[in-house]
C-alpha cells in the first residue's frame, strides 16, 4: 500500500529528524577530544628564587618542560622542597655551630638545560651548584631521561640491552676522557688499571641524549663526568659526547629508533654545556 502525500512528507521529515539528532550524538560523543591538546601542557612557574642571611637558592626550569605535566609538576614540587630543606639546614648551621665573621650565605642553585628531544625521549641536563663553606663550591652533573610514551622516567642502563657488550663503550669513553686531557695542562691520564684515577664505569656516570644532524633524533650520547670523577678538582669537570657508532650496538631494541645522523659536536663539550650552567 503506497502511503498517501501527507503521510509521505511526515515520514520524510521524521527521518530527516532523526539524522539530524544522530548526527549531534556523534557531535556530542566527539566534543570532548577538543580538550585533550591542552591536556599536553600545563601552566606553571619555571623559576624558583629564595634568599636569607644563610642561604640563597634558586630553579630554574626550561618552558618545554611544561608540555609534559606528569614530568613537570612532581619534579618542580621535588626540586623546591629540596631547596627549602637546604635553606633551613644552611640556618641551623650557621647559627648552632657559628660561621665566621664576613662569610656569604649558603648557595645551591639548579639549573635545567635546554632540552633534548626526540620522538620517543625527552632529555635533561641538571646541574647543582653547591656552596656550603669550606675550600671550594662544587657542582654535580646528573640526567634527566622522560619516556613520553609511556609518561616515565627511565635510568640511562634502560637505553641499553641488557645483556649487550659494553666494553668497546667504555673503551670509546676512556679514550675520550684521555684525549680531552691532553688540551687541559698538567692533566693526568687515566687508564684502566688501579691507580689513583682510572677509565669511568659506564654504571657510575650520568647520561644526557646529545642534538644531532637528523630530525628528531638524536645523534649521540654526553656522558657527565664531575670533578674528581676522572682527575683532580683543579681538572675541572669532564662533558664528554660520543657518537652512536660507539654505543649503536649495545643499545635496547626499544630506544635504538631514537638514535641517528652524528652529533652536532663530539668529543669534549665541557664549555659548551658550562654556559648554560652556573660557574664553579
Amino acid at each position: 500500500m503506497i502511503p498517501s502525500r501527507p503521510l509521505r512528507v511526515l515520514l520524510v521529515t521524521a527521518a530527516v529528524a532523526a539524522s539530524l539528532a544522530a548526527c549531534q550524538r556523534n557531535e556530542k560523543k566527539e566534543a570532548p577530544a577538543a580538550p585533550a591538546a591542552s591536556a599536553h601542557a600545563v601552566e606553571g612557574p619555571l623559576k624558583y628564587d629564595s634568599a636569607t642571611p644563610y642561604a640563597k637558592v634558586s630553579l630554574s626550569l626550561p618552558e618545554a618542560v611544561l608540555s609534559y605535566p606528569a614530568l613537570y609538576t612532581p619534579l618542580y614540587r621535588d626540586e623546591v622542597a629540596k631547596l627549602k630543606e637546604y635553606a633551613e639546614g644552611a640556618q641551623a648551621d650557621r647559627t648552632e655551630a657559628g660561621s665566621p665573621e664576613g662569610m656569604p650565605p649558603y648557595e645551591k642553585t639548579i639549573v635545567y638545560g635546554a632540552p633534548i628531544e626526540t620522538g620517543r625521549l625527552f632529555s635533561l641536563m641538571r646541574t647543582d651548584f653547591d656552596y656550603s663553606g669550606g675550600a671550594h663550591p662544587n657542582t654535580v652533573a646528573t640526567g634527566l631521561l622522560w619516556d613520553k610514551s609511556e609518561g616515565r622516567r627511565i635510568a640511562a642502563a634502560d637505553l641499553f640491552a641488557d645483556k649487550a657488550d659494553k666494553t668497546n663503550l667504555e673503551r670509546a669513553l676512556c679514550q675520550a676522557v684521555n684525549t680531552a686531557k691532553t688540551k687541559r695542562p698538567g692533566a693526568t691520564p687515566v687508564s684502566t688499571t688501579s691507580g689513583t684515577w682510572t677509565c669511568p664505569k659506564l654504571k657510575d656516570v650520568a647520561v644526557t641524549l646529545a642534538p644531532g644532524s637528523t630530525p628528531g633524533k638524536a645523534g649521540g650520547l654526553t656522558f657527565l663526568l664531575d670533578a674528581y670523577a676522572v682527575g683532580p678538582y683543579v681538572e675541572g669537570a669532564y662533558y664528554l659526547t660520543l657518537p652512536l657508532s660507539a654505543f649503536q650496538s649495545a643499545l635496547s631494541p626499544e630506544y635504538a629508533a631514537e638514535f641517528a645522523g652524528a652529533p652536532t659536536k663530539a668529543g669534549d663539550v665541557t664549555e659548551d654545556l658550562r654556559l648554560k650552567a652556573p660557574a664553579a
